[in-house]
């Protein structure tokens, strides 16, 4: 997925002001057709036709005089001349959006666009209740969601195609301010137990903490390296000498959580993540102990950028929503 830059030259956005033809609505459109590599998707995003899509990038590629899209079967990818294009798009576009922002803000009105990163297991619990809220309270914004590690969405945030952020158990970082929301500790996540005739049934029943030794007995279902989890339960079982027995990497938590209602092993995950999936009924938690993992939730915001009437009233509706998450038992 193409990344937005910080900065740009002068020259180059003085350069594309004076372009014959083009307009605001072009730059909107080509960019999202970039960020979402085809403009099915893109048509669908913005709520446009996607032949008026198509029209307004192939008039500004005319218009450029250049070829800024490579079209393949399986959507479309930025040339040389569109990565360039599309580098400076964004940094114009964010400004247009803080001057509206800024605009609004004078007279205290929550307007213009925001930009949200989520962790996946956090976007798939959060991304639903956010829209509605902003339909109903924020009918003047317009809100846009991306998913990624927390890793990813740090840098989406200093690199400016973020404005807030979710984070797990960030680093501290210069151009990042943080702020805790939420802490809760790493659990061995495993599947209800089938329980004989006639016996009471032990679904929901505590069988009591884990070890962070007693991990080794069991074959783990863990996200791959750059995931916070992975890498902080390795860490951990690194410095204990013990070596995990890891039978699956897969990044998806939905999918993670299928495969051990499947029984194809365990998973190290917090229990809100189990408690959201639809399938509590079908797993139980143990929290790691000796020593307990913990993860932190974190609220994250650029630093050096001040904070807009919009960007206060999502802060406010991202801590509510945070400290509504369901827990598991």
């Amino acid at each position: 997925m193409p990344q937005a830059h910080a900065g740009v030259d002068a020259g180059g956005e003085a350069a594309l002001r004076h372009t014959p033809g083009m307009d605001i609505k072009q730059l909107e459109y080509f960019v999202s057709v970039a960020e979402h590599g085809s403009f099915s998707r893109a048509s669908v995003s913005l709520g446009v036709a996607q032949s008026a899509l198509s029209r307004q990038v192939r008039t500004l590629e005319v218009g450029l005089r250049e070829t800024l899209l490579t079209r393949t079967g399986r959507g479309v990818t930025l040339t040389d001349a569109g990565q360039r294009l599309f580098d400076h798009s964004v940094v114009i576009l964010q400004h247009l959006a803080q001057a509206r922002a800024e605009m609004g803000a004078m007279r205290d009105e929550p307007v213009g666009h925001i930009t949200l990163g989520l962790p996946p297991s956090i976007g798939r619990q959060l991304t639903v209740p956010l829209i509605d809220g902003f339909r109903r309270s924020l009918p003047k914004a317009r809100l846009a969601i991306v998913e990624g590690l927390s890793t990813h969405v740090a840098e989406w945030l200093t690199s400016g195609r973020v404005d807030l952020g979710l984070l797990h158990n960030p680093e501290p970082q210069p151009g990042l301010e943080l702020a805790p929301l939420m802490s809760e500790p790493l659990c061995l996540v495993e599947p209800v137990k089938a329980t004989p005739a006639g016996a009471k049934a032990s679904r929901g029943t505590p069988a009591g903490d884990l070890p962070l030794s007693g991990l080794v007995a069991y074959p783990l279902i863990l996200p791959q390296r750059a995931h916070m989890i992975r890498r902080q339960l390795e860490g951990q079982a690194t410095l204990a000498g013990l070596t995990l027995d890891i039978a699956w990497e897969v990044s998806s938590v939905p999918a993670i959580i299928d495969l051990v209602c499947a029984g194809y092993g365990y998973a190290v995950l917090p229990a809100s993540a189990v408690a959201a999936s639809g399938r509590a009924a079908e797993l139980r938690t143990r929290p790691i102990c000796s020593p307990t993992l913990q993860t932190v939730l974190c609220l994250a915001q650029p630093s050096n950028r001040r904070p807009t009437a919009l960007t206060r009233h999502v802060e406010a509706m991202l801590r509510a929503l945070v400290a509504g998450l369901p827990q598991a038992r």
